[in-house]
């Protein structure tokens, strides 16, 4: 005999409505309605308490009911990347996963599309709004100058960017639209430290080439705590990311006598510790830290920059529908305060 799995209901066998949450949480039904449709209008702890009790009983908003009433399709694009090499794809992985998480939570579905480049986006953007009568999109791997957010709020299309709009003013406090970020810079400063406090004093980087606005700030991170602490800040090799190019780069920043690095990449610190073993630099391979805590990185044991990737994720997808279902709605004097990531500390295999 098979074992039901389905979720328990606040009566058994009937299906979980608003009024069946309220009555089980104490709340009233419109509380309920508010957690569902527009969560940011609830308080904690009550909106917790809610959405617990949403997930027990598995209790999902009718999308038929939702488009007649509201006269909108419940879909939100997201452009899915190539992968280049396998390891640092991991990171929009799972911000795709959580996405689409926290999308069917508030009764929404991510439409996901691939494009060749930044123009082939944009026409993606025109086409999937015409065919498909898309709510808003989700943006990823922003860039300098980004055309794609200006022609989304050119057009009046609802969308929210997972990075700051490099390139403009004072980036990291802009309105100019709708974004969601990770503090990268706090990242390799506090891989810095954690380095300096096991006695390292000559830190070298391997970062991106300049003009990545992603890569500069953790570059700048880098220069922010070696100035703070008292050491060399210009021990830095720029290169593409790459295994190929972390091998080279660790080798010629220990033949400048770096004696540990920081990688704005799990990909470039996988090199780098190769290198590291095939010189016999098991002290500099001790003390290489990367960046994303990707699954490689945490399967070798190599110590890595972890992001909020989740919690940006749930971010993003509330703020995207907030816009959506609150069009006239205000916006804030700026935008949230940048997520931080943590050092995640291993010991190489």
């Amino acid at each position: 005999m098979t074992q039901s799995t389905a979720p328990a209901t606040a009566a058994s066998g009937a299906k979980p409505t608003l009024n069946s949450i309220a009555a089980a949480t104490g709340v009233s039904r419109q509380t309920v309605s508010n957690v569902v449709n527009d969560p940011s209008r609830v308080a904690e702890p009550t909106r917790g308490i809610v959405e617990s009790e949403i997930r027990r009983v598995g209790y999902r908003p009718s999308a038929a009911a939702r488009q007649l009433r509201t006269q909108r399709s419940g879909l939100l694009g997201f452009r899915m990347r190539a992968v280049a090499d396998g390891i640092n794809g991991s990171i929009l992985d799972r911000l795709l996963h959580a996405l689409t998480e926290r999308a069917h939570e508030r009764g929404y579905a991510i439409l996901v599309f691939a494009a060749a480049d930044d123009d082939a986006e944009i026409a993606a953007y025109d086409d999937l709004r015409a065919t498909n009568a898309l709510d808003g999109f989700l943006l990823t791997s922003t860039n300098h100058g980004d055309r794609r957010s200006d022609w989304l709020a050119a057009q009046g299309i609802p969308f929210v960017a997972f990075g700051r709009p490099w390139g403009r003013d004072d980036a990291a406090h802009s309105r100019d639209h709708d974004w969601i970020d990770i503090d990268g810079g706090h990242g390799t400063a506090e891989a810095v430290r954690a380095l300096a406090a096991d006695g390292a004093r000559r830190i070298g980087l391997i970062g991106w080439p300049e003009g990545s606005g992603a890569g500069d700030d953790r570059a700048d991170g880098f220069r922010r705590a070696c100035a703070e602490l008292g050491l060399e800040g210009d021990l830095i090799e720029r290169a593409e990311d790459s295994f190929e190019s972390g091998q080279e780069s660790a080798e010629r920043l220990v033949g400048r006598g770096a004696e540990a690095i920081v990688c704005v990449s799990d990909s470039l610190a996988l090199g780098a510790v190769a290198r590291m073993r095939a010189l016999g630099r098991h002290d500099v391979m001790a003390r290489i830290i990367g960046f994303d805590d990707t699954p490689v990185a945490r399967a070798i044991g190599i110590s890595s920059v972890d992001q909020p990737i989740e919690q940006a994720a749930r971010a993003m997808l509330d703020l995207l529908v907030h816009r959506i279902e609150h069009p006239q709605a205000a916006r804030t004097d700026g935008p949230p305060a940048l997520l931080l990531p943590t050092v995640r500390r291993r010991t190489v295999a």
